[in-house]
């Protein structure tokens, strides 16, 4: 399929220069477009690349529109990054739609569940009693909707989540463990995305909530009674652990952890691998990484770390010898 430049800004605005009658057969990266295809620039470091790129036009902002411009086609919009996003979108609603039915036939679905005429129920999905689907939403292949979980309009479940697992409750007894049933549900909001195979385990006694517009990535892990904000996003391979609660428009990059019954802040950025031991009440970005170092020295260096405590002990004891003899002079 093919989408005339003109076409394109009539969608989605922005300032054209070029033949707006130009057609666009493809999307891809700067450096490996080639004609016909249109890519995008949003930052300085890809200046370089923009000069020698073969892509028939490419989305910029205005500090870039003299450069694009000499090597062809351009948009100009104040935030290119968002722009293709939004002709990503462009692009696949015209492309035709698979046919097929809403509620694949291998798709299990409990008469007990309600799913909205518009959703669309994948190959070998399980969606047990009780379970609310919203209006356009989607499930993909293999996902299991535990019951009484509610997912709210136009979700996008990737395969292989699982939302609604029971959550990691045990009480020691006599050396052994006795389960605590879990009793609540998982309730995830609106224009929520989840990547394929993350698991949201239901609450103990209270529902575990994913807000309005989070997006989580593939494999990551939230537990019981977890409170997710609206619009906060989290990388592959991030964990939050048991009655957590994370505040909205917050990022938790990948390999982030989350300790369990704390609190971060609206607005609260956690770099990837990091390990969050304590809530954290005002926004910014926090990191916590022992850097990497070939393995010699990041031993000795974990072993000075393993001495701070007395160091820190034996300065304060100096100090205070200091103070003391400057208090008898």
């Amino acid at each position: 399929m093919t989408l005339r430049l003109g076409f394109i800004v009539e969608a989605l605005g922005g300032e054209l220069h070029g033949d707006a009658n130009l057609s666009i057969d493809g999307l891809a990266p700067l450096e490996s477009a080639q004609a016909g295809q249109l890519s995008f620039v949003s930052h300085a470091k890809y200046q370089s690349q923009l000069a020698v790129s073969h892509a028939s036009c490419v989305i910029v902002g205005p500090q870039f529109q003299a450069l694009a411009s000499t090597r062809g086609a351009c948009i100009v919009t104040d935030q290119p990054y968002l722009y293709f996003a939004r002709l990503t979108q462009l692009w696949k609603k015209t492309l035709p739609e698979a046919p097929g039915p809403l509620i694949h036939p291998s798709a299990v679905v409990d008469p007990q569940a309600q799913v909205h005429p518009t959703a669309r129920i994948g190959a070998l999905c399980v969606v047990e009693a009780g379970a609310v689907i919203g209006a356009q939403t989607v499930l993909k292949s293999r996902v299991t909707l535990g019951e009484g979980c509610v997912v709210g309009e136009r979700c996008i479940i990737h395969s292989g989540v699982v939302i609604g697992a029971d959550g990691f409750g045990f009480a020691p007894n006599a050396g052994a463990w006795e389960k605590i049933e879990q009793l609540g549900a998982v309730r995830i909001g609106n224009d929520v995305e989840i990547g394929a195979n993350t698991c949201i385990d239901r609450g103990a006694l209270q529902d575990t909530v994913i807000e309005d517009g989070v997006k989580l990535d593939n494999l990551i892990q939230i537990a019981h009674n977890v409170h997710i904000g609206k619009h906060t996003a989290m990388a592959g391979c991030a964990g939050v652990a048991g009655s957590a609660t994370i505040g909205a428009h917050c990022t938790v990059g990948g390999s982030g952890n989350v300790l369990g019954h704390l609190t971060l802040a609206d607005g609260v950025h956690i770099s990837a691998g990091s390990m969050v031991m304590r809530s954290i009440s005002k926004p910014g970005l926090y990191t916590g990484i022992f850097p990497i170092d070939d393995n010699a020295s990041w031993e000795r260096n974990a072993a000075s770390l393993k001495q701070l405590s007395s160091l820190r002990d034996r300065i304060r004891a100096l100090e205070a010898q200091l103070k003391s003899r400057q208090d008898s002079n």
